[in-house]
């Protein structure tokens, strides 16, 4: 099992984001972001079990460990409680961490926000990270499309 420590090292590792948007949104865009950010906030629910169908179709590849702490891990939830925590990290704004495979790739959901956080994925499971967000109509973007 993982703890906080092994938690924060992932967390200083190289990042993408599995997100609604296919990239970031320059700074200065003539759109409406913002407005359209708490729109999806306000959909928070709907979005989490978006964000939980992606992790449950990367259950069937890899092992999966949660966690809402990053002391105190289960692995291999159910679908059902999935989609639970999820809801509870939204409803209590708390965060939630997945370890999925060797450890080595953390998932991590803020509690409060419209993208879950990939840190340290290896090239074979960044791709295939890509192709099970892209089945709930997510984008994973990273470091080559962040702007300064």
């Amino acid at each position: 099992m993982m703890d906080s420590d092994r938690v924060e090292i992932l967390m200083a590792k190289p990042y993408w984001l599995v997100d609604l948007l296919p990239k970031q949104v320059p700074e200065g865009s003539p759109g409406q972001y913002f407005r359209i950010e708490r729109f999806y906030l306000s959909q928070l629910g709907t979005l989490c079990r978006r964000f939980a169908g992606f992790l449950i179709r990367l259950n069937c590849y890899s092992d999966l460990q949660v966690s809402r702490d990053g002391e105190s891990w289960s692995t291999n939830i159910s679908p059902e409680e999935m989609i639970l925590a999820f809801e509870d990290s939204a409803a209590s704004h708390t965060p939630l961490f997945i370890l999925a495979g060797s450890s080595d790739t953390l998932v991590y959901f803020s509690g409060d926000d419209h993208n879950l956080t990939l840190y340290n994925p290896d090239p074979d499971a960044l791709d295939l990270m890509r192709q099970l967000a892209a089945s709930e109509g997510l984008f994973v973007w990273g470091p080559q499309q962040f702007q300064p």
